[in-house]
């Protein structure tokens, strides 16, 4: 008997690995199908023929002393613990005016969440909740954001009306976002092309999510109703650089102006991507410029392939006559020793099996690096079942956790032909139902190729589900709120104190012969103006303090982090101390450390902490014949390069500050000819 349960257990395991080859082998050849490519090997050839295009909703908030319908300070923050009151809500969809449903809305109330707000009174009124109507316009937020159309090249609206935009996701209280079309058809210019901008619009903010588990999401409200503006872009980009090069240029736009937050979240992206033959994809709230590339490239090949999923799937079978089929499995009555089936078991979960017919080799199709159609469903089932993962196992999992022979008794209590594929998932009794409405529906969804969707970004480049898209008609006129007309004088004269553009800042710090490497962080920390001002007043080199700022003060921030009372003001008071006391402006860069951690330290004092002592050129040079001596009697081998060299290394620590090395040199090599 044991050795019979010993040679099932072995052709169990050959089961098992043969089913992960033909899943592995079927997923690399479907990648080889679909042509995808890693990021850093494509072409614009290759985006070309996938037919990639994008398009950009560029966020950013606004420094105003209040929000914009209420009195509340902005821009005051508080921790995930610190809260005076909490509030549930729920989502009720209701038709609408036209007798529609919105999607989002129907999405959300399958979900069954609890929504739960975290609110500070110091932060958050009674607007938020919608129980007291809008205060008037924050007119310095107007002011910003005509501002930035105008340096957007867009076309300033007469008159601003309010509007409401349906937000349903729960991250806004009232279910909508108070929101106003400042300007219209603009452009910003690229390296190589330019590209057309729809819209400029004010805003609301939504609140901060804490956390998304099971039935239940927590949001902070300190930065609900902040003032923000969002740019959006036509979908002209047709690869990954353009769409973070726009982006890139968006953000520096409106960091110029020195009128809008900067930081962690005060930025974020929505960007929208298709491919030929696709559907407009969201992928929301893009927290970094730099992940753009990857998680564009990916999503328009995570299209193409799902194209090639529906055209195989079509050739298998019509979409009218395709139902999925289901059972309960009793834990007992298979060998489960996959850890999440023991503890569902534990739990007392339902476990159940689906049959999927013709969808065998579907289910490990290739969507996303490391990623294939399995994820789609399980992605979902976290989503809208709120089943939280791992959530599923399959008959086509790259990494098999079920036996072979279990698959087969599954599929036997089908009734399955040899073209279906099964999958087991586990979870409360009460989210059964939703669960499996949701593996078909995301099925059937297959046959139609790629559903609109917002996508969920990660830093790898991959993204997944977060909720389907909105409705088309999700705006409509705010009763609560009249508009403002805005005159001809007020936006010209708004005009008339713009700062310079971006790309005419871009072109200068060309000609100063800055290195373009400094550029980026030049421009995100809108540190143009600095430089100028450096360069204006202190008659230094522009090729200098650029460098300086891109290359030392960047590394100096990256190896010390966030340092309190930095400004960088303190880079021109430091430049100024230098000049004014005839001090080589090299010193700076042994001093930048030190003045960046203790920015309330006077300078004699950085220049006492770094060991720096004053010496005239008269005592420098007056060490170079004992130092020649000293050479003579310790070198092997002599030569006026040798002795030069090895005397400016010795005096070059005491040098720095007091006298160029140049001239140093040129003195050493006169005093030793």
């Amino acid at each position: 008997m044991s050795k019979q349960r010993n040679q099932a257990d072995d052709q169990n395991r050959n089961g098992l690995k043969s089913k992960a080859i033909d899943a592995r082998a079927n997923y690399e050849e479907t990648l080889r199908q679909a042509g995808y490519i890693p990021r850093q090997q494509a072409t614009q050839d290759d985006y070309d023929r996938i037919g990639f295009m994008s398009g950009l909703e560029v966020h950013q908030q606004l420094l105003t002393h209040k929000k914009l319908f209420c009195n509340c300070p902005a821009g005051l923050f508080h921790a995930s613990d610190d809260y005076d009151a909490e509030l549930i809500r729920h989502m009720r969809p209701t038709l609408s005016e036209l007798g529609e449903y919105d999607g989002t809305a129907l999405m959300e109330f399958k979900t069954r969440k609890n929504i739960v707000y975290r609110v500070k009174h110091q932060t958050t009124c009674t607007y938020e909740v919608d129980d007291t109507p809008p205060f008037p316009l924050n007119r310095q937020a107007l002011d910003i954001a005509i501002r930035i159309s105008l340096l957007s090249k867009l076309n300033i609206v007469g008159e601003v009306h309010i509007t409401r935009k349906q937000y349903l996701d729960g991250s806004i209280p009232t279910g909508f976002q108070r929101t106003a079309i400042i300007g219209v058809e603009g452009e910003i210019p690229l390296k190589n092309k330019k590209i057309r901008l729809i819209q400029l619009s004010l805003e609301e903010d939504s609140c901060r999510e804490i956390s998304d588990i099971g039935h239940y999401r927590t949001y902070k409200t300190d930065r609900l109703g902040m003032p923000l503006i969002e740019t959006v872009t036509y979908p002209e980009m047709v690869n990954p650089d353009e769409v973070k090069e726009a982006c890139d240029y968006i953000r520096f736009l409106n960091r110029s102006t020195g009128l809008v937050r900067t930081g962690i979240g005060a930025g974020r992206e929505d960007v929208n991507v298709s491919c030929r033959g696709g559907h407009r994809v969201e992928i929301k709230g893009v927290a970094h410029t730099r992940w753009i590339p990857e998680l564009t490239h990916n999503e328009a090949f995570r299209q193409w392939s799902l194209l090639l999923l529906r055209d195989k799937l079509r050739q298998r079978v019509k979409k009218e006559s395709w139902k999925i089929a289901h059972k309960r499995l009793n834990f007992f009555d298979f060998k489960f020793d996959y850890e999440p089936l023991v503890s569902a078991r534990d739990l007392k979960h339902r476990i159940v099996a689906v049959n999927l017919p013709e969808f065998r080799g579907l289910l490990s199709h290739f969507t996303q690096p490391r990623q294939c159609f399995i994820n789609e469903l399980s992605d979902r089932l976290k989503v809208i079942a709120c089943i939280k993962k791992p959530n599923m196992v399959t008959s086509e999992d790259l990494c098999p956790v079920v036996h072979a022979d279990e698959w087969q008794r599954i599929a036997q209590a089908f009734n399955a032909n040899e073209n279906d594929a099964q999958l087991i998932f586990w979870g409360p009794e009460e989210d059964d139902a939703t669960a499996l409405e949701t593996i078909e529906e995301r099925c059937l969804m297959a046959f139609d190729g790629i559903p609109g969707e917002t996508r969920k970004s990660f830093p790898d480049g991959t993204t997944i589900f977060e909720r389907v898209l909105p409705g088309a008609d999700r705006m409509y006129p705010d009763t609560d709120s009249a508009p403002i007309s805005l005159s001809d004088e007020y936006i010209e004269q708004l005009r008339g104190e713009l700062p310079r553009e971006v790309i005419e800042r871009y072109h200068q710090m060309l000609e100063w012969g800055i290195p373009e490497d400094t550029y980026t962080y030049i421009f995100k920390k809108n540190l143009f103006g600095l430089i100028e001002k450096i360069v204006t007043d202190l008659n230094y080199s522009p090729r200098f303090v650029g460098t300086f700022i891109g290359h030392v003060l960047k590394r100096v921030e990256g190896q010390y982090g966030p340092s309190a009372g930095f400004g960088y003001n303190r880079v021109y008071d430091l430049m100024k101390y230098l000049a004014d006391n005839n001090l080589h402006r090299a010193l700076a860069r042994r001093m930048m450390a030190v003045v960046y951690q203790h920015p309330s330290m006077d300078f004699e004092s950085v220049l006492t902490t770094i060991g720096f002592k004053r010496l005239t050129h008269a005592e420098l040079l007056g060490r170079i014949p004992f130092l020649s001596k000293k050479f003579d009697e310790i070198c092997f081998v002599d030569s006026p390069g040798n002795r030069v060299n090895w005397i400016m290394g010795q005096l070059q620590a005491s040098a720095l500050g007091n006298i160029p090395l140049a001239d140093m040199k040129t003195e050493i090599e006169k005093l030793t000819a």
